[in-house]
């Protein structure tokens, strides 16, 4: 394998020699002056967007795009089309009837017709370049316009002029063998352009046109002779019956290899694991396997290529393989370091160990990480082992209790502070906005100011602009969604959401397009558009879901939308199945919050299973791993409104009193809006089952307008059915002043009008309460709701209306059996 030039990058080379001659037409010279950018410097100024531009080039990016800097330099190096393709639509500066750009740059190649000729094109492109101080003084020159003569000159510290200089040093120091090398391959590069050339210029369409020295020397040394000369020096490359293999991609055969340098590789391979990391993707199938095609010609593996595939493996969820490159990239990088490096190498292992499931021993690494970080003074790998830490703990309270309770700097948010403290000072921009963004969360987490929390968040945003971190925008967007959750606005979750697909997706780790992808779903799902909660998880990119835990947590979310429709649709077979599956997954397999919801589904199903036994144990054994863990006060408040709930389906509402009170008191203090609903409603049900519907009403009329902000149709329609208790049961009251004896003929009349009044309210409220049941497809509640329309109608003396609700019941009820059949 070359060091570094190719035939490529002898393209490369005539292509700066056709711009600095002028032959570039002016129309042309900004597509090949930002397609030598983007082979030579990595920078595409199509996709470029200057601050005040209007484009919407950048907005139109899709995954598959940020893989084509690696499609291009592969199709560089095996084929000459890109230079076709670039340079034919573009006529030469000189005006000539006919005659292409792509003529002129087929010119400079074929005219490199021998050996010789390549040693005086790499001769001559040092005068491509601007001359120095010192080579101006010898030539008697004051300064540079007096050599120019309107001839335009590379700055020698230029991108293009430094890839010239490399370019000539490089030659230089090539063995005569290398070089030789080089010339061959050269030829084959060149030769799919042969017919062309030929039709162009038939005077050199020769058999061996490919090499001047043979076609001179075939007049003297005779057809046969030059033959078995030319076998000799280019091999298996010739034919006897054509000359020359006339292949753009076909380097493979024979025992030939492909035109690559190990600075092409070297640079690939950064590629790659920059858009890993960067992104969180695996390599598309087709760039690896043509990537494993450049390795095949080389003898030395790059130490590098190990580290690509232990990525890669770590992301396809192959725990071994990832182990064994992972060893095997360490081993080789720090066999001349000592132990400088060891800390990183044992970092990399205790995440892929958490990644894995195997916390144990991931917590054993870290702490080896951070002993020999702490002998190595390495303080950007001690913070963020102490990150990691926090993190994990969040995550896995009772692995890390020992270690906290040992620790020096106390709770959380203590080790936050020292975390944001050190970060500033060490200027880890990265680790000072995410401890910020914990601090936030940390905030929420304990039921804390929410004032507090948003200022932590403007602080960390303030960061991110001025650093101009995108990276962190997800993480900070994610933050920001659960806090305008928190608040009960969902329509500004639901606009962050948008913003943050539409602006900042491009330049953000896949993870965080996934669970904001999943966030916007399960807002569309609470508003009962499920097939467009569906089609948003179905648009995510294929090729990013490859990988193991994206895909997990995909399938993983798109289960739990399924399930929770099933349980709204009353479909029991479908849920015991969803289950069955879902349940599987353990604290190991997903984050602690997907794994509550899945346990918290599982409640609702032994509910409507009617076993309500078990859903009590459930809920108490989970209050209880609440309690030790210090979980989020979120998930507490639910399980308390969960067996409050769990109290009214047995008949018995008023044991749930105090619960009820309890976690409307610990919803209004950490200001958990849609929560504080919830727990209304179970406080407003209990009301009306110890007669108090005046109070029941008052307290559901003042929350139904902040309910609806929620956008939680199920929530809605809960608490209108509420309320048309209340209104019931205010008629009922009514009713009685109008039958008592006691009553006055006018106290009765207006008994019997206010009795009619609250029927009439009671059924709005039914209808309303109707109306969100159905957008969520809830069939029990809907049917309970018909059934109470059809009783207040006919208590209003309306049979017909009565008898039409009663038979929308009956077939509600027969399509519900026949699902459950």
């Amino acid at each position: 394998m070359a060091r570094f030039l190719t035939p490529a990058k002898i393209g490369l080379l005539a292509l700066i020699e056709l711009y600095v001659e002028g032959a570039v037409p002016n129309e042309g010279i900004i597509p090949v002056i930002n397609f030598l950018a983007s082979n030579l410097i990595d920078c595409d100024l199509s996709t470029a967007q200057s601050p005040n531009s209007n484009s919407n080039n950048n907005k139109n990016l899709t995954p598959a795009d940020r893989w084509k800097k690696a499609e291009s330099t592969l199709r560089l190096v095996t084929s000459i089309k890109d230079f076709e393709t670039l340079l034919s639509p573009l006529a030469a500066a000189d005006k000539v009837p006919g005659r292409r750009l792509w003529d002129r740059f087929l010119e400079k190649l074929w005219g490199l017709d021998s050996l010789h000729k390549l040693h005086e094109f790499f001769a001559a492109i040092p005068g491509l370049l601007c001359r120095t101080k010192e080579e101006l003084r010898r030539l008697g020159l004051e300064d540079a316009e007096g050599e120019l003569g309107g001839r335009t000159r590379l700055g020698r510290n230029s991108p293009f002029g430094a890839f010239v200089r490399r370019a000539h040093v490089e030659f230089v120091r090539l063995k005569f063998e290398r070089v030789m090398e080089l010339w061959r391959v050269f030829v084959r590069y060149r030769q799919p352009t042969a017919g062309y050339w030929a039709r162009r210029h038939p005077q050199h369409g020769g058999r061996l046109s490919f090499d001047q020295v043979l076609t001179e020397g075939e007049e003297e040394w005779g057809q046969k002779e030059t033959g078995e000369l030319a076998v000799v020096a280019y091999g298996r490359m010739l034919l006897p019956a054509v000359g020359l293999l006339a292949r753009g991609e076909g380097w493979m055969e024979g025992g030939e290899t492909l035109p690559v340098s190990s600075d092409d590789v070297e640079g690939l391979l950064e590629f790659q694991i920059e858009q890993i990391q960067k992104y969180g993707n695996r390599i598309p199938p087709q760039i690896r396997d043509r990537f494993r095609n450049f390795l095949k010609g080389s003898h030395t593996v790059p130490s590098l290529s190990h580290y690509l595939n232990f990525s890669d493996a770590w992301r396809s969820g192959d725990f071994p393989t990832s182990f064994d490159h992972l060893h095997r990239y360490f081993d080789y990088t720090m066999q001349n370091r000592d132990r400088l490096f060891y800390q990183y190498a044992l970092m990399n292992l205790a995440i892929v160990q958490s990644d894995f499931g195997c916390h144990k021993e991931a917590v054993a690494t870290m702490l080896e990480t951070v002993s020999t970080a702490r002998e190595n003074r390495d303080t950007t790998c001690l913070n963020f082992a102490l990150n990691w830490f926090f993190h994990f703990g969040r995550a896995h309270p009772h692995l890390v209790r020992e270690l906290e309770n040992n620790s020096m700097l106390g709770s959380g948010k203590e080790t936050l502070a020292f975390l944001r403290v050190k970060a500033k000072e060490t200027g880890m921009w990265i680790l000072w906005s995410s401890a910020l963004q914990s601090e936030a969360k940390l905030c929420l987490a304990n039921g804390e100011s929410v004032a507090v929390a948003f200022e932590h968040m403007v602080r960390s945003s303030q960061l991110i602009v001025e650093r101009n971190m995108k990276t962190m925008m997800g993480a900070q967007i994610s933050m920001a969604i659960a806090m305008w959750d928190r608040l009960g606005l969902s329509s500004m979750a639901s606009m962050a959401c948008q913003v943050f697909l539409s602006c900042h997706a491009r330049n953000s780790v896949f993870d965080d397009e996934l669970k904001i992808t999943c966030r916007l779903a399960g807002l569309l799902a609470g508003k009962g558009k499920y097939e467009e909660a569906f089609a948003m998880l179905e648009s995510l990119d294929q090729n990013s879901l490859r990988s193991a835990r994206p895909n997990q947590y995909w399938h993983l979310y798109r289960g739990l939308l399924k399930l929770r429709r099933d349980l709204h649709r009353n479909n029991l077979p479908a849920v015991d199945t969803l289950l069955a599956q879902l349940l599987q997954t353990g604290p190991e397999d997903a984050e602690p919050d997907t794994v509550f919801i899945i346990d918290t589904l599982h409640i609702e199903a032994l509910v409507r299973h009617r076993d309500f036994d078990g859903a009590f144990t459930k809920i108490d054994n989970m209050m209880a791993n609440l309690g030790e863990n210090n979980r989020d006060v979120a998930l507490r408040i639910r399980l308390l409104i969960a067996k409050a709930h769990l109290f009214d389906e047995i008949n018995r509402p008023e044991k749930g009193f105090t619960i009820a009170m309890r976690a409307t008191s610990m919803a209004w203090r950490a200001l958990n809006i849609p929560l504080l609903w919830q727990a209304v409603g179970a406080l407003a049900n209990v009301l009306n089952s110890l007669s108090e519907f005046s109070a029941a009403a008052q307290l559901l009329l003042s929350v139904l307008p902040r309910v609806l902000e929620t956008d939680v149709s199920f929530t809605a329609g809960t608490l209108y059915n509420l309320l048309a208790d209340a209104r019931m049961g205010q008629a009922g009251q009514f009713f009685c002043t109008a039958v008592s004896d006691e009553s006055t003929e006018l106290e009765r009349q207006r008994g019997r009008r206010r009795q009619r009044e609250m029927m009439m309210r009671a059924h709005a409220a039914l209808e309303s309460a109707y109306k969100y049941f159905e957008r969520v497809e809830e069939v029990e509640k809907q049917a309970e709701v018909l059934a109470k329309m059809a009783t207040v109608m006919r208590g209003l003396g309306d049979e017909g209306v009565s008898e039409g609700y009663a038979a929308r019941y009956l077939s509600l009820r027969r399509e519900v059996e026949r699902v459950n059949r």
